[in-house]
C-alpha cells in the first residue's frame, strides 16, 4: 500500500484572506463552502488547505511553492504577483535569462517563480 498527498497545509493567521491571495495567484477558486472567518478554507483545485493557527510564523518554511507561469513570462509573473499582494524576498534572476525569484505572500510564506516552459524551451 502507498499513500497520496490529499492536501498540503498551511498555517495562517486568516485562513480565508490567505487562501484568497492564493486562490487569485492560481486561478482556482476557493472551496464553495469556505466563508471568511472560518478556521479553514481549501483551494480544492490545488490541494491546498489553509488553516487559522493562534502562533505568528517565525522562521523560513522548510516546505515552500515552486511556480511556473502558464500564460506569461516569469517576470510578468513576477510583477503580477507583488499587484496581488507578495512581496520580493531574494531576486535569483540572471542576465542570461535563467534563475528565479523568491517571494512571500501576505502572511510571509517563501514561494519560487521559475520561467515559463517557453522561457526554458528558448533557452
Amino acid at each position: 500500500m502507498t499513500s497520496k498527498i490529499r492536501h498540503t497545509t498551511i498555517d495562517s493567521s486568516d485562513a480565508h484572506a490567505l487562501a484568497s491571495f492564493w486562490s487569485e495567484v492560481l486561478g482556482q477558486p476557493i472551496h464553495q463552502d469556505d466563508e471568511p472567518g472560518d478556521e479553514e478554507a481549501l483551494i480544492e483545485g490545488a490541494g491546498l488547505l489553509f488553516v487559522t493557527v493562534p502562533e505568528k510564523k517565525a522562521v523560513k518554511n522548510r516546505v515552500h511553492i515552486d511556480l511556473q507561469p502558464q500564460d506569461r513570462t516569469r517576470d510578468e509573473e513576477v510583477e503580477r504577483l507583488i499587484a496581488l499582494g507578495a512581496t520580493l524576498v531574494a531576486d535569483r534572476r540572471n542576465p542570461d535569462g535563467t534563475g528565479w525569484a523568491v517571494l512571500a505572500d501576505p502572511e510571509g510564506n517563501e514561494f519560487c517563480v521559475e520561467r515559463s516552459a517557453k522561457e526554458r524551451a528558448a533557452g
